[in-house]
């Protein structure tokens, strides 16, 4: 039977409306596709109040870490269980308006471990410890396809979840990108190849391999300003840890030539008014260019707004690429400035009046 996947921004609403509910729910999907991160992110958010998260790696816990540990009750010569302190008490609780306890991991965990979860998901209690009402449960797993250690969720526990299954999205990783400062080289390689964020084969046998997650330790490794004076070689073998060897020869290859473009600050000053002709064929390093200018454009609105100097920019960068690029490239640049970096400038007024009707006259009818 054929899984209906959804995206990360399809994710969120359920999420949100599970939580209102109090419903537990789980998100199966791949390694590295980023599910915690979009728990953790609807917490930051603010859209559930004051909340929080524990975030509890079920794997990696024993059953006494859930139940917790049994000892006798000297005045009732009774066995009792100490209350385990991973879990929220209600005086935690009651200092947020909801609290998300995210079991990450589940079916990941061992058959003992996944029945304490067990009556902890069912019945909102385990042993003589109870979930404070304002607690929302939210559990993720890989799927047993993804060649991780997952056992087989028992179907009473199976039954008690909503389940949804997350897949990999350009455009949703895009948007988490510009707004986290992914590396321009990363997106801007990405925007190209969008088919290399995510290639995850289950069959085979490769340590390292594409991910939302890995592309993030790319973009942490050039961010390292020691990281460009090392040898190529070295670069290939320390990006290739993250991503695997065939993609990171693509991706030093499309830098090595990206490196060569002009400096995004010449391209809005004006200095450079002309792409050179051995670079106008390379479409991967021109996707680069128009994110690394882009990002400046932004950094400079973030700073100003919309003044004259920005207005000054802006027509140059957006007169040089008339010069240079084809029309796909120019309304991916409008789209990037514009939709992506939320930089909501007005066509007709802050464009030159040449560049305007330019834009009128080629380029209104691929955006339309």
């Amino acid at each position: 039977m054929e899984t209906l996947n959804i995206r990360a921004t399809q994710v969120k609403p359920i999420l949100l409306r599970a939580a209102q509910v109090n419903r537990p729910i789980f998100i199966w999907g791949p390694p590295g596709i980023g599910k915690s991160e979009l728990v953790e992110g609807i917490v930051n958010s603010g859209e559930l109040g004051n909340a929080t998260m524990i975030d509890m790696r079920l794997a990696l816990l024993e059953p006494t870490d859930l139940r917790g540990y049994p000892f006798r009750n000297p005045e009732s010569n009774e066995m009792e269980w100490s209350p385990p302190s991973d879990l929220p008490n209600q005086e935690f609780a009651s200092k947020y308006d909801n609290v998300i306890l995210f079991l990450d991991e589940l079916n990941s965990a061992p058959p003992s471990v996944q029945a304490a979860a067990y009556q902890l998901v069912l019945n909102r209690r385990i042993g003589q410890y109870r979930l404070p009402d304002n607690v929302v449960i939210i559990a993720a797993g890989n799927r047993e396809t993804d060649r991780g250690v997952t056992y087989r969720m028992p179907a009473p526990l199976a039954n008690r979840f909503r389940h949804i299954n997350m897949e990999v999205n350009f455009e949703d990783w895009q948007q988490w990108a510009i707004n986290n400062a992914v590396h321009a080289d990363v997106i801007g390689y990405l925007s190209f190849a969008k088919q290399d964020l995510f290639e995850f084969d289950a069959k085979t046998s490769s340590q390292a391999f594409p991910t939302p997650r890995s592309w993030t330790f790319v973009s942490e490794m050039l961010n390292v300003p020691s990281f460009d004076s090392a040898e190529n070689f070295e670069q290939k073998a320390e990006i290739a840890g993250a991503i695997g060897e065939g993609m990171a020869i693509k991706f030093v290859e499309h830098r090595r030539i990206a490196g060569k473009l002009p400096n995004p600050s010449e391209v809005m000053n004006g200095k450079v008014t002309k792409l050179d002709s051995k670079l106008s064929k390379e479409i991967s390093a021109k996707y680069s260019l128009v994110v690394g200018v882009a990002y400046e454009l932004h950094e400079m609105f973030k700073d100003k707004g919309i003044d004259d100097k920005f207005r000054k920019a802006l027509n140059n960068v957006v007169r040089f690429s008339y010069d240079n690029f084809e029309p796909e490239m120019v309304v991916f640049l409008f789209k990037t400035i514009m939709k992506d970096y939320q930089i909501r400038f007005n066509v007709r007024t802050d464009l030159d009046k040449d560049l305007h009707k330019t834009f009128s006259e080629r380029y209104t009818k691929y955006i339309a």
